[in-house]
């Protein structure tokens, strides 16, 4: 089962207090190490605090794989713009109605939609928001709405000169609508326009359906 990176971070406060706490024990442990009489609390806590320190490495080893996937710097820290990257900024605490994405997961699906699929039909618009939420599912994919918009290379729209302006109503509708259930691309994790592609790797995907420009394929 895939862990969320994002999910290491929800509880990242509460964490890092309970990690002083065990360093703290350790510390006292270490002082009174050569004697006899350390208790098997302050052992227990020790051996705690050992497992806690191998699952923060591990933690941040997962965050600079994220981190150098995304093309952002990697130092294994959650920064803002790591934080928002995984779809934790601050307003990702809102909940879509659907509970499972945020109101920042709406409004950055909502971005795309409107920087890939401009021009293209109401149908087709929420096709490319489906191709994005298809991906979150898969395996192959990072597991957030953040990670698969800005996964190195994914798409040419977030390096795009339009990608600061706001979404329209429309893209945002769209967005809710895939979020919601509505899925016109019929299963497919990829698209490409075949007029602008050359990419023997796109050209060789499985064909799902064909809606406005855009060819759909698994």
């Amino acid at each position: 089962m895939r862990h969320s990176i994002s999910q290491l971070f929800k509880n990242r406060t509460k964490a890092f207090k309970r990690f002083q706490s065990l360093a703290h024990a350790a510390r006292r442990c270490a002082l009174f190490s050569k004697s006899s009489k350390v208790s098997a609390i302050t052992k227990a806590r020790l051996t705690e605090y050992s497992v806690f320190k191998q699952r923060r490495v591990q933690t941040k080893n997962a965050v600079t794989a994220f981190q150098r996937n995304c093309g952002i710097t990697a130092d294994g820290i959650a920064g803002p713009k790591t934080l928002k990257y995984l779809g934790l900024g601050s307003s990702s605490s809102a909940s879509a109605s659907s509970g499972k994405y945020s109101s920042n997961d709406v409004t950055l699906l909502a971005k795309l939609i409107a920087a890939e699929a401009r021009g293209e039909s109401y149908t087709g618009q929420v096709a490319v928001g489906a191709v994005v939420l298809n991906r979150v599912k898969h395996s192959s994919f990072p597991d957030t709405v953040s990670g698969v918009i800005y996964q190195k290379g994914a798409f040419s729209a977030v390096n795009d000169s339009n990608w600061s302006i706001a979404p329209s109503e429309t893209s945002r509708k769209a967005a809710q609508d895939c979020i919601n259930g509505w899925d016109p691309s019929g299963g497919a994790i990829y698209y490409y326009n075949p007029k602008k592609t050359s990419n023997s790797f796109m050209l060789s995907r499985p064909v799902v359906k064909t809606i406005g420009n855009h060819v759909f394929c698994k």
